[in-house]
């Protein structure tokens, strides 16, 4: 069997300022603090109230916005992405955020998500006249506004986000106002705090921190948050909403000091530990988790047993990623660059290895290997997720079953597979208690999506138009 070197790789992080002095440093930092969301490129546009200037380039923010170009961009108010490219693929062209001029109002937008009827909405507009400059589905919600310029811009705005089917946090910026809006299902995070008499907006509450500001609340689902002169103000643009989050944010995405609809994911995940060693607890000697996801899973499983929890992998910050490097050689030795065992804490003893998830497999096989030859004598895979049986089509880079290895064999040809000598996952419902909610989007584990796929040409009108 032939698998992908990639396991799960995030989507993007959004950053908003408004009435900041450098609103671009403000926005740089808190980029730096999202960058786990995606290293593929960044971008940012700011607002003097005169006019709209953005930088972006592929990299990450650290090479992209190096000291002399930070102070060029000089502004109150400013929007930042950071980018793993799902939809559309990558390049230059399709980093964000983007900036378009038009006689209507100048305007820039980033989105973290994916529009799933996307296909759909770009080949009406193409046909309308629409002429696309990236492969992004996030170019779309831009030329949607554009339609209706005879209305003013919320109202605009409104109107091009009910055809939006998806997941999507987007920020919009003109030279006055920033937008922040999020889908209606709230499947990804985005939150609001106040800063020094102004306002941030991020992807995660880590950005928040990051940058000093005072958390104020998530933004809803189904709910565009617009900042101006005057204040915050709420608007709603479809009054079908529910909260469904991404089950991954608290699994794997999120940074462990980020909370979530008033959650805190280290705390979820310790949580998710201690409710794995419940259902699947094997006796053993110490217990190790994959860095950096689940070492907050793997103290919950230890402290839940009184099983000694040890550091048995370090992780090499500086590796880089693996499916980039020039051949196969150097691919292979892939697992080896980013972890290595602590041999002297793995030697002769029985080991409970704890993840986050499965997803092609290849890392754990590699990883039950490594240990097993630093003189482990017996290595047990705990997963603190359910097994992730069905693509993710809302920001995810898992869109086909062959891709999921869980879709593929049962957990004991599974276990065999990887090498294990017993393999266990946490089940939807200990997940479920863990979180201590149900609003959540737990579609790869069981295939229950929240939003209709759009295997054929919906998304516009009856009559194909807009």
């Amino acid at each position: 069997m032939i698998f992908n070197e990639r396991e799960l790789h995030e989507e993007c992080g959004v950053f908003g300022v408004f009435n900041v002095h450098n609103a671009s440093e403000l926005t740089y930092y808190g980029l730096h603090a999202l960058q786990h969301r995606g290293q593929e490129g960044a971008g940012m546009v700011v607002s003097d109230e005169d006019r709209l200037l953005g930088i972006k380039n592929e990299g990450n923010v650290r090479f992209v916005f190096p000291e002399p170009v930070l102070k060029k961009l000089t502004g109150q108010h400013s929007i930042g992405h950071v980018r793993y490219s799902t939809s559309g693929g990558g390049g230059l062209l399709n980093v964000q955020p983007f900036l378009f001029r038009h006689g209507s109002g100048d305007f820039a937008l980033c989105h973290n998500g994916n529009i799933v009827n996307s296909k759909q909405l770009k080949t009406q507009l193409e046909r309308s006249g629409t002429i696309f400059q990236s492969s992004s589905d996030s170019e779309i919600l831009a030329h949607l506004i554009q339609k209706e310029t005879r209305k003013d811009r919320l109202e605009a705005i409104k109107e091009a986000l009910i055809y939006l089917e998806g997941a999507f946090a987007f920020l919009l910026l003109t030279k006055d106002t920033l937008y922040a809006m999020r889908d209606k299902h709230g499947l990804r995070p985005i939150s609001i705090g106040k800063f020094n008499g102004g306002y941030v907006v991020a992807s995660e509450t880590c950005a928040l921190d990051a940058v000093g500001a005072t958390f104020v609340r998530d933004i809803l689902p189904g709910e565009i948050v617009i900042i101006n002169k005057d204040g915050i103000h709420s608007s709603s643009y479809s009054p079908d909403v529910q909260e469904k989050i991404c089950a991954m944010e608290y699994i794997y995405f999120s940074r462990p000091d980020s909370d979530l609809s008033g959650i805190n994911v280290h705390r979820a995940r310790k949580a998710c530990g201690r409710q794995l060693a419940k259902e699947s607890y094997v006796d053993a000697d110490i217990v190790i988790g994959v860095p950096d996801s689940s070492l907050s899973a793997a103290s919950g499983y230890a402290e839940a047993k009184g099983i000694a929890y040890e550091l048995g992998l370090i992780k090499n910050k500086y590796s880089g990623r693996t499916f980039i490097e020039p051949s196969k050689e150097l691919r292979e030795k892939g697992v080896k660059m980013k972890l290595a065992p602590v041999r002297s804490v793995i030697a002769n003893q029985r080991v409970i290895l704890i993840d986050d998830s499965i997803v092609r497999g290849t890392t754990s096989m590699r990883i039950v290997s490594m240990l097993k030859e630093a003189g482990a004598k017996e290595v047990h895979v705990r997963i603190a997720s359910p097994p992730i049986i069905a693509p993710c089509f809302y920001g995810v880079d898992t869109s086909t079953m062959d891709e999921l290895i869980s879709a593929q064999h049962s957990i004991e040809s599974l276990r065999q597979l990887i090498g294990a000598d017993s393999l266990a996952f946490l089940s939807l419902e200990g997940l479920t208690q863990a979180l201590g909610h149900n609003k959540v989007c737990h579609a790869c584990f069981t295939k229950q999506y929240p939003t209709h796929l759009y295997d054929d040409l919906e998304g516009a009108n009856k009559d194909g138009k807009f």
